[in-house]
């Protein structure tokens, strides 16, 4: 499990201070000491003068790659199967793959998930050079349209902060927007507070699959939403404290919005959710019915999973719209552990069956597809 970050840095701040790592890696230049071999920004993933695949493109911000950001590389990356090999640094831009762009691979080539950081500072309420605001879909630090794509050892942030802009009020701010099927992410973050992972689809009627194995996500506000169909194993959600308000709750862990013809929404097996706010002070989830599809039946499985203090035992779901009650979605949990999970007032708590179980699965929510073989 990924270990995480010192609550008493600002997220801003600790993105700076990761990124203080960089000197060890390969990112500052120096004279290297006798007896000792250059460093290797790339790893065991080749280099420029040795490249693993004709496909293979390496991104290093010092320019020992091919490119020296992640944008540059995927704008080169035309058509399907690249592989982009990311030096440590942050990466302060916005970067969109595109559908066309399929199979495509995003590796941190330390292997370390904090020294690989892909960050920008967009809200919903962002101005927009051209006049208007970005809103949510538009705030997204990475988006990724493309089926097939993978990720690891990357970190995906927006560090835009209410405390920074009082005068926006659509507070928004997507690390992640991820709409393509097949898409998978391993041992990476996903650093934020409102609206941090936007796991996604392409349109209303499809059904997009999607897998997040080892990996972290922070934030207060529904900052894990959508409609895709998603599988979180053995994933760290932890919530954020909140100063700016007098009293709970401060915020939801999930927000699906499953439309209502998919079977399948999130399911959350063996992970844990931790938090830094006073105890009982976050919803585990609430249903997100959009006015773009007033018949999603917001979809949500937590089974086996830790749930620490920091959720409230006795109603940890409530309704984000009055006319579309959780009770009428499709929530329900099995064999959950943790303070956060105790079951005080059963007809908050909807529970599996042993049976009923057994179909909620990586291998049933995923199909044919497997990404972690």
């Amino acid at each position: 499990m990924l270990s995480q970050p010192r609550p008493s840095l600002s997220r801003r701040g600790f993105l700076v201070a990761g990124a203080s790592a960089g000197a060890v890696l390969g990112l500052a230049s120096g004279p290297a000491r006798a007896g000792t071999r250059p460093p290797r920004p790339f790893g065991r993933y080749g280099s420029p003068a040795a490249r693993l695949t004709p496909k293979t493109l390496y991104v290093h911000p010092g320019g020992a790659g091919d490119f020296t950001t992640v944008r540059d590389a995927v704008a080169a990356a035309s058509g399907s199967g690249y592989t982009l090999v990311i030096a440590p640094g942050v990466y302060r831009q916005t970067v969109a793959v595109d559908p066309a762009r399929t199979e495509m691979t995003w590796i941190g080539a330390s292997e370390e998930p904090r020294d690989v950081v892909i960050v920008y500072d967009n809200a919903a309420g962002t101005p927009k050079p051209g006049g208007g605001t970005h809103g949510t879909t538009g705030s997204a630090t990475t988006t990724v349209q493309a089926d097939g794509f993978t990720a690891r050892w990357i970190t995906f942030a927006n560090d835009w902060l209410r405390a920074d802009h009082p005068d926006i009020t659509g507070t928004q701010a997507v690390a992640l927007k991820v709409q393509g099927d097949r898409s998978a992410f391993h041992h990476c973050r996903f650093l934020g507070h409102q609206d941090t992972l936007y796991a996604d689809s392409m349109a209303l009627g499809t059904f997009a699959r999607q897998y997040f194995a080892h990996c972290y996500a922070e934030g207060d506000v529904d900052f894990v939403f959508g409609r895709a169909t998603a599988v979180f194993e053995h994933c760290h959600f932890r919530t954020l404290n909140r100063t700016d308000l007098p009293a709970a709750p401060y915020g939801f862990v999930f927000a699906p919005s499953t439309a209502g013809a998919n079977p399948l929404g999130y399911l959350v097996t063996r992970s844990r959710v931790s938090s830094e706010a006073p105890d009982g002070h976050f919803k585990l989830a609430r249903p997100w019915v959009p006015s773009s599809d007033t018949t999603a039946r917001p979809m949500l499985t937590v089974r086996d999973t830790h749930l620490g203090p920091g959720i409230d035992a006795v109603a940890p779901y409530t309704n984000m719209a009055s006319g579309h009650p959780w009770q009428s979605m499709r929530f329900a949990e099995y064999r959950n552990t943790g303070p956060g999970a105790v079951v005080s007032v059963p007809e908050n708590r909807p529970q599996l069956t042993r049976a009923q179980a057994a179909s909620h699965t990586r291998q049933t929510y995923l199909g044919d597809w497997r990404p972690c073989a």
